[in-house]
């Protein structure tokens, strides 16, 4: 058993597009390789949103309605993820417009009380390139039901700008951005490389051993 080992998580996430819930697949995997039993909870908004959206108006509409933080509301979390015998919460969601995404922020209205007192919260973050307000919100948030929330782990789509933020928002909108020569040998995958998932695995690992483990 690895000496870093032992206790509970609850990982609390949404996945949009799939990136995030590949992210929590890895996260599961190291910390139940630590001897962390792990209670996973997926939020599932009530009307369920689409990916890809299939348009670029409507994707525009969502960038402006999610850059006002957006609420999207979700279904009642199941009993299992409103224990209380948790050491610490991992909270995994993607990056919309620079905010945390609608589910997240509907997850903390209702029942941030519940599930952050008092509590460890690592914050994983799935994004394009900017992360940090996204980060601030679920700072303040957090520390404000009496939470203690770590450095994020962060994981930005790994291309270069402006072919980055391009061919994310043609993706979304239901396009391929590799039918356009400008983009054809320039957005060359959309979404995380495996050297980004091992080094969030190492993060993660860190993260528990400093601030969980240290606590418990």
């Amino acid at each position: 058993m690895d000496d870093l080992g032992h206790g509970r998580a609850l990982i609390c996430y949404f996945s949009f597009s799939n990136q995030t819930h590949r992210i929590v697949q890895t996260i599961e995997e190291v910390l139940n390789g630590l001897g962390v039993t792990c209670v996973k909870e997926r939020l599932r908004p009530v009307a369920p949103l689409e990916f890809p959206v299939n348009s670029i108006p409507r994707t525009l509409r969502l960038m402006l309605k999610t850059l006002f933080r957006w609420r999207v509301a979700i279904h009642p979390l199941s009993g299992h993820a409103l224990e209380r015998e948790f050491d610490a919460v991992v909270l995994a969601g993607p990056t919309w417009s620079y905010n945390p995404s609608g589910p997240i922020l509907s997850l903390m209205d209702q029942y941030g009380g519940l599930i952050f007192r008092r509590r460890i919260v690592i914050p994983v973050i799935s994004c394009r390139s900017y992360w940090k307000a996204h980060f601030n919100c679920l700072k303040a948030r957090i520390t404000g039901f009496g939470g203690t929330i770590t450095p994020p782990v962060v994981l930005k789509h790994p291309l270069a700008e402006p072919w980055k933020t391009l061919g994310v928002f043609l993706t979304v909108a239901g396009k391929n951005p590799r039918r356009l020569p400008v983009l054809r040998a320039r957005y060359t995958q959309y979404g995380h490389t495996r050297k980004q998932l091992e080094a969030a695995r190492e993060d993660v690992r860190r993260l528990w051993s400093e601030y969980v483990r240290e606590t418990a």
